[in-house]
Order: structure tokens, then C-alpha cells, then sequence
């Protein structure tokens, strides 16, 4: 049986339900995988999840001198590179000797294991350590990119050296394996595969409710720069101002959160819009059940599953045109989109979707059906499996 471990950064998280469905999907399918994180996580453990960072560190030094040892030629080539895979100066000479000891670490925990593979998702420094730790144990290891936060600076300086030392790059969709191949030289491009994320269809429950006179809204995301919640709710200022009843929860957390406060209170909208902060998974669908249209106003993305499962919900969605979001939705057949950063354009959405029941009802029909057939993880996986079985 090929069992692969897959290192993470954080796992579980909240934000990566995505991983734990492919990996459930993939263990239906006979593969047996092993979740790694780096530092332990944030989110609720369903599993015994295998965390570098956990013990104390005596022990880890142990683990790592352990690896060391055992085979140093090996190891000192997995220190070249490690020097080599870096951003300039003393602070990325520094995370090097980091990611160094902790791919040691992994490899004095792995190598009971007898893993045959790696995998990693996101290009960031919990890929950095699998890589590594490939390369000291001599197996093949493989990527998954998701976002645009991936070519961005700090990851996307060491993109095209991930690419290079990956056996294959599987990205969530076509747009981010654009991204990728941009990257890198043109003989390289043979190495990207489209490889969506996908729900679960039995664990996303139908909606039982009945809709009220008030439209309801609801978005999820972290509260930061590149999800553009300020910008939705100048739009939803907008729409109350035109005479439109609605109210809108947000759902998530993060650093601009105060911002939003001051923002809402400012505009005396504190009775309409609601910060539900983070919520787990089952809250999260809840909440978007409840509502009668899911928006998401991002300035940048990669293939948001939380659209996929307000689609699973037959909820019509409102969201941006940028990056994958359109090989999902496809503008007035499975929602509206809008012109990314033009809240006015977000406004009118969600005018017309108010303004119109038939048309609600008709898009979130046909978003349940497209997703369905293109998005449920068991169907999502195949390519995946098909990948590892065969590079």
C-alpha cells in the first residue's frame, strides 16, 4: 500500500477543511496517509496528527541529531540545499538552519513510518520542511498550490526552486497553474496537473429554511486586506440606501477586524451587519443555510471552497471575477459576478438577486448541480491518485 505523508504547516486548521476531505477521499481509495504538521493545531483533531513542534525540545534534538547521524552525506546534502532555498539575507539564513532541523526531525519521525512519498500544500515553509525532508530520505515529494499568496513575495521567491525539486505540482485551478507557469521555463510546464479541492456531498446538509420579507447576506473569510470586506459594505450601505430591507453576517475573524467595527459603527449599520467571528464548520454552514444569498467580495483568491458549499446549499452567490473564482462561477448560470474592487457593480448583484426570487431559486438550483458534478471530492481526488500511483 503507498502511504504518503502529508506535511502541512498547521493541521487541523479551520481554514483547511479542504485537506482533511481529500484525505478522507484518498483513504476511501485505498491510500494510506499520514497528516503532518509543523506546529501543532488550531482546529478540532478528529485524528492523531503527527506535530514536529509538540515534544519537548531536548527530545527534538535528539530526533535530529538521531537523522543526522545515520546517514550524514545525506544530510549534509539536505543542509546544502536548505541553504541554498532561502530568501537573502540574515533572517532567511536563519528560518534555513530552522527548516533544516526541523526536516530532521520529520525524518527521525517518518522513517518508522516508511513513507514512499511527500506531499505538501501551499508553497510556504511548511513545503520548505517537506522538501527536505524528502531529499534526506530519498522519496519522491509533490505540491499543491492554491492562491496567489504562493507567487507573492516571501513564498513566491522560492516558487520556481519548489517547482524544480517537485516531482509533479497539482494546482486547485486552472488560473493558479497559469500562475505557476510563469514562473518557471517553458520545459517545466509538463509538471503542472489541474487538481480541484471538493466538497463532500453527505456532509453538507440541505437547508430547511424558509426565507423572510428581509434578505439575509452572509459571507465567510478572514478578516484581512486581500478579502475586501470594507469594500462590501460601502455595497451593502448602498443597497440600504436605495430602500432594500437586508442585514449581513460576517463570518471570520482576523487582523482588520477592528477596522470593520469603526467601519460599521461609523455608518450607524451596527443593527445590520453582524461580526459572528470564527466559527467551526458546522456553524459556518448553518449560517450560510440560514441565509438567502452567499457574497464574496475578494480582491484576490485562489478556488474558495466556501463557495462550494454555498452552491452544495442552492444558495445564489454573489461574487467576484478574479483568479479561479470563474471556472466555478459562471456568471447569471450558477451566480453573478461582479468587477473585482467595484462595489457599485457588488451592489447591483445584489439588487437584482433581491429583486428577483425566480432568479435566486434558478442559479442556486444550477450551482447544486455543477458542483455535484464537478466538485465532490471523490471525484476531485481521481487525478490525484492517479499521481501518485504513477508520477
Amino acid at each position: 500500500m503507498t502511504k504518503i505523508a502529508y506535511v502541512v504547516s498547521e493541521y487541523p486548521a479551520p481554514s483547511h477543511t479542504f485537506i482533511r476531505r481529500e484525505i478522507s477521499a484518498l483513504r476511501r481509495r485505498g491510500l494510506d496517509i499520514l497528516p503532518v504538521s509543523v506546529r501543532p493545531g488550531s482546529g478540532d483533531k478528529e485524528e492523531r496528527v503527527l506535530t514536529i513542534l509538540e515534544e519537548p525540545w531536548y527530545r527534538l534534538s535528539v530526533y535530529a541529531a538521531r537523522a543526522i547521524a545515520s546517514a550524514p552525506l545525506r544530510s549534509w546534502r539536505t543542509w546544502r540545499l536548505a541553504q541554498r532555498h532561502r530568501t537573502p539575507g540574515l533572517r532567511g539564513w536563519v528560518w534555513a538552519q530552522f527548516h533544516f532541523v526541523e526536516a530532521m526531525i520529520l525524518t527521525a519521525l517518518l522513517e518508522p513510518a516508511r513513507v514512499s512519498r511527500i506531499h505538501s500544500h501551499f508553497a510556504n515553509s511548511g513545503a520548505t520542511v517537506g522538501m527536505l525532508t524528502a531529499r534526506r530520505l530519498e522519496v519522491p515529494w509533490s505540491l499543491t498550490l492554491h492562491g496567489i499568496s504562493e507567487t507573492d513575495p516571501p513564498a513566491g521567491a522560492l516558487l520556481s526552486a519548489k517547482i524544480a525539486e517537485a516531482q509533479f505540482v497539482a494546482c486547485a485551478s486552472w488560473f493558479m497553474r497559469a500562475q505557476g507557469m510563469r514562473t518557471v521555463p517553458a520545459t517545466t510546464w509538463s509538471k503542472f496537473h489541474v487538481v480541484r479541492c471538493g466538497v463532500e456531498l453527505d456532509r453538507v446538509a440541505e437547508p430547511a429554511v424558509a426565507s423572510s420579507d428581509r434578505l439575509r447576506l452572509v459571507t465567510v473569510g478572514r478578516i484581512s486586506s486581500e478579502k475586501g470586506h470594507p469594500g462590501l459594505i460601502s455595497a451593502f450601505q448602498e443597497i440600504l440606501s436605495s430602500g432594500l430591507d437586508a442585514t449581513l453576517d460576517i463570518v471570520g475573524d482576523g487582523p482588520l477586524r477592528p477596522q470593520l467595527e469603526q467601519q460599521i459603527a461609523s455608518l450607524h449599520l451596527s443593527d445590520r451587519i453582524a461580526l459572528l467571528g470564527a466559527l467551526s464548520e458546522e456553524q459556518t454552514l448553518s449560517e450560510i443555510a440560514r441565509a438567502d444569498a452567499f457574497v464574496l467580495p475578494s480582491l484576490m483568491e485562489g478556488l474558495p471552497v466556501v463557495l462550494m458549499e454555498a452552491m452544495i446549499l442552492r444558495k445564489p452567490v454573489i461574487a467576484a471575477a478574479v483568479a479561479g473564482i470563474p471556472e466555478l462561477v459562471q456568471h447569471e448560470v450558477t451566480g453573478l459576478l461582479f468587477r473585482p474592487g467595484d462595489w457599485h457593480d457588488l451592489a447591483k448583484c445584489m439588487l437584482r438577486l433581491a429583486a428577483d426570487p425566480a432568479l435566486r431559486g434558478c442559479v442556486g438550483h444550477r450551482a447544486r448541480l455543477f458542483v455535484e458534478q464537478e466538485y465532490n471530492i471523490d471525484v476531485a481526488v481521481e487525478p490525484l491518485i492517479a499521481l501518485f500511483r504513477h508520477g
